[in-house]
């Protein structure tokens, strides 16, 4: 069997990133392999394309720090790189004075997870911050933005390959097997089999499914991930609003909220519906539900103005009953799996943290 020296599963925009930081850092023995045609076909490519701040995260947690920092090292990554984007600002929105007696709380979150800026403003700061928005009180968040994924993408595939990384395509995983040596890593096309010494499971919707191939009991160690479908409805006109808007979190997820992408163009999104299996329909039947939570902070939209836009589907590892769960990234020498890295559950905000998530499991590699 051929052999390499690190083996990364899943080229989405974390595989991706991992992939760039180790071969930067002049690794010349790296494979990445995904089971699709192209990079980012999944989550990596259906979702809001925001940099969050930080602000939602328990203080210390893998998501609040990998975000904050993931946050800061894009941006310098798209100054330095011309990857397009906008530091547009967020406007989290409370509709009375229960939620925004929660908003001082999140603020106050944000800043122990080190978020700049946030600012609690009144109904008449938000009025005149964006006057077709309608709401008791706002929390705003400066350093929240907007990027072009797709850009992103393509400069950690083609640095990573100019760096001597592989990368292929059509190269679904079947199985692993633990070997002396490393791993021996299967692959579905012709029964290909080669041999890996370190492999780094971020198969994002599958990384369960993979880590069930390397021997692990995902569910007695909480790794089955749950599918959670987001639908977007397009806005068909121009509504006059500079920042995105976002509701009072819900338990499962940020809420449905005002997306605008770096073109203008402003849609609604997503909502969450877990779900048993993969697809990428809008749901027609559900734009009443978007009207209705839209209507009541921007009062100018209209159930006319929306149209079935795209949807994307979320890794969790909690239910609709369970409370937080934290990005695990862990080596798994514990359960005897020295050198097979497991990132799962990557979820919002994967996109933000995915540089910093790429350091964090480059520092794993070394040791």
């Amino acid at each position: 069997m051929e052999k390499v020296g690190i083996t990364i599963i899943g080229a989405g925009v974390v595989g991706l990133a991992i992939v760039h930081e180790l071969a930067k850092s002049g690794r010349k023995d790296i494979l990445v392999v995904e089971k699709n045609t192209r990079y980012g076909l999944e989550t990596s490519s259906r979702n809001s394309e925001v940099i969050h701040s930080g602000i939602y995260y328990p203080k210390d947690s893998l998501k609040a720090k990998l975000c904050v920092q993931g946050r800061i090292k894009l941006y310098e990554l798209c100054e330095k790189h011309k990857i397009p984007f906008r530091k547009s600002g967020k406007l989290i929105v409370s509709l009375d004075e229960t939620e925004f007696e929660y908003l001082h709380k999140l603020k106050e979150n944000g800043q122990q997870n080190g978020v700049e800026g946030l600012e609690i403003m009144s109904k008449n700061m938000l009025n005149q911050l964006e006057p077709n928005v309608s709401g008791y009180g706002a929390l705003f968040s400066p350093e929240t933005g907007i990027i072009d994924s797709e850009k992103l993408m393509h400069y950690f595939y083609h640095t990573s390959k100019e760096a001597g990384a592989i990368i292929v395509f059509d190269s679904k995983v079947i199985d692993i097997d633990r070997i002396n040596s490393g791993y021996a890593v299967t692959i579905e096309k012709d029964n290909y089999k080669f041999e890996t010494e370190i492999l780094i499971n971020s198969a994002g919707l599958y990384a369960d499914e993979i880590a069930g191939y390397a021997g692990l009991n995902i569910d007695k160690l909480g790794y089955r991930i749950k599918y959670c479908k987001g639908e977007y409805f397009k806005i068909n006109r121009n509504i006059n609003i500079e920042h995105l808007i976002y509701p009072v979190p819900e338990k499962v997820s940020l809420g449905t909220h005002l997306v605008i992408d770096l073109a203008g163009g402003k849609k609604l999104g997503p909502n969450s519906i877990y779900v048993d299996s993969i697809s990428y329909d809008v749901d027609e039947s559900h734009k009443t539900d978007f009207y209705e939570k839209a209507v009541r902070y921007i009062p100018d939209i209209t159930l006319d103005d929306l149209s079935p836009d795209t949807s994307g589907i979320r890794a969790k590892l909690q239910d609709e009953k369970d409370d937080f769960r934290d990005f695990i990234i862990k080596d798994e020498t514990e359960n005897g799996l020295a050198g097979f890295i497991n990132i799962i559950g990557i979820e919002s905000p994967g996109l933000t943290a995915s540089p910093a998530i790429a350091e964090y499991v480059s520092r794993m590699v070394r040791i």
